[in-house]
């Protein structure tokens, strides 16, 4: 499918008009989110996973801000702007949505949608779960790909390309 923005930041009011478009058109819309920062081969199966859960794959991408608030002042490696247009470019990703806040809650809320993916590792809490379920969603969590992770990748550079910080 075609991808329905050219620019990686779509606002929220704008995806929910375009949500609304969707629904119009029964089509079944999955929603995940994640820093996604140095993208490899587990986010590639994860993104893979979930498109083929419905129609349609929005994707919320954590702002540089929220993951800075997350992971730490040296994350993230990549810049949103970046990370967001290496989503788009990957064929299983619709839309590319960033927020700003530490879990997308309220996007999910704005957005409804029909398929909520989030990886096994987040069993114990999913965000957005309630409001999902409550509006005849479900959630669904996505296989991991075991021994990868954008942390193992930047302590791999680390410890063969030397420490920098941490």
């Amino acid at each position: 499918m075609e991808k329905k923005s050219d620019s990686p930041f779509f606002s929220p009011d704008a995806m929910q008009e375009e949500r609304e478009n969707l629904r119009a058109q029964n089509k079944t819309v999955v929603f995940t989110n994640g820093c996604f920062d140095i993208l490899h081969v587990g986010h590639v199966s994860y993104l893979s996973f979930a498109k083929q859960q419905g129609d349609i794959l929005i994707v919320g991408l954590n702002s540089d801000q929220s993951i800075k608030r997350i992971k730490g002042v040296y994350r993230p490696v990549v810049s949103e702007k970046d990370r967001a247009s290496v989503l788009l470019a990957l064929e299983s990703v619709d839309y590319v949505i960033i927020f700003n806040e530490e879990e997308p809650a309220s996007l999910i809320e704005l957005l409804l949608p029909d398929v909520l993916v989030k990886g096994e590792d987040w069993a114990h809490y999913v965000s957005g779960r309630g409001v999902v379920e409550a509006n005849g969603g479900c959630v669904v969590l996505a296989p991991m790909v075991k021994g990868h992770s954008s942390s193992d990748i930047i302590e791999r550079i680390q410890k063969y390309y030397g420490a920098g910080p941490r």
